[in-house]
């Protein structure tokens, strides 16, 4: 009898966003399942050292790369880099994400530049970059939002349209690399307990009456839809937003 093997053993993984939160949850989900994970961040080093020792410390393969998600040619430099030194790139995941909420009396052009760039302009060429160093099998996720579908609260509509925007565009992706093997999907998480957001912090009981299920999701939970969308299982989903929400938008 052959020995088991974790699903994603061989496979290389890219995260962009990974250091905290469902990044970083995603980051331990594909090194526990096997892959090898590369992942950015911008602002801590500190806790992006702290999640290398932890996914190294229980035998898993992971390193960080400090990147600017809103700068194109430092995604392209990452992804480059990363695919040269082993010679492919099987997942690409797109956590990377802000949130500069205004309501629209007082919306600045700057803040709204900077959503865009990196909340869609980034998908879109870490994708455009990645593809070309997949084979037939690679597996791309955004991670996008629940909140196009139902926005909530005041002060979200730019974000709303990036999220919106995201989903859209992984229709087209989709398509465009189909006849590749290459799939693509967007993850829309509802409401998530994270480090900045957790489930008893301020706010948190406004928001769980807003959930059928009466709690907030959590960042493993999400981890683990994108560990299906990225294994051989899920090789016929392609071009779809999935969300996990527990009921919000329903």
């Amino acid at each position: 009898m052959e020995s088991w093997q974790p699903p994603l053993a061989g496979k290389l993984a890219v995260v962009m966003g990974g250091s905290r939160g469902i990044g970083a949850a995603i980051v331990r989900r594909l090194a526990r399942d096997g892959a090898s994970v590369v992942f950015s961040y911008i602002s801590s080093s500190a806790r992006a050292d702290e999640l290398v020792r932890e996914v190294l410390s229980v035998g898993g393969d992971a390193r960080a790369v400090r990147t600017d998600s809103g700068d194109v040619g430092a995604i392209r430099e990452l992804i480059e880099t990363i695919a040269a030194q082993r010679g492919r790139l099987d997942i690409l995941v797109n956590n990377a994400g802000i949130g500069l909420m205004g309501l629209v009396d007082d919306y600045r052009v700057e803040d709204f530049d900077r959503m865009i760039a990196v909340n869609v302009r980034a998908p879109f060429f870490a994708a455009q970059f990645a593809a070309r160093h997949m084979q037939p099998g690679g597996r791309i996720v955004m991670i996008g939002s629940a909140v196009p579908e139902r926005t909530a609260f005041p002060g979200a509509s730019v974000y709303a349209a990036t999220k919106g925007a995201l989903a859209a565009m992984v229709r087209g992706l989709a398509l465009d690399l189909a006849l590749r093997g290459i799939t693509v999907n967007n993850v829309q998480p509802g409401p998530t307990a994270t480090d900045a957001h957790p489930a008893e912090g301020p706010g948190a009981e406004a928001i769980k009456a807003l959930m059928p299920i009466g709690r907030m999701g959590t960042a493993d939970e999400i981890a683990g839809m994108v560990a299906y969308l990225v294994s051989a299982e899920a090789a016929l989903v392609t071009g779809t937003s999935l969300t996990i929400d527990g009921g919000f938008v329903a």
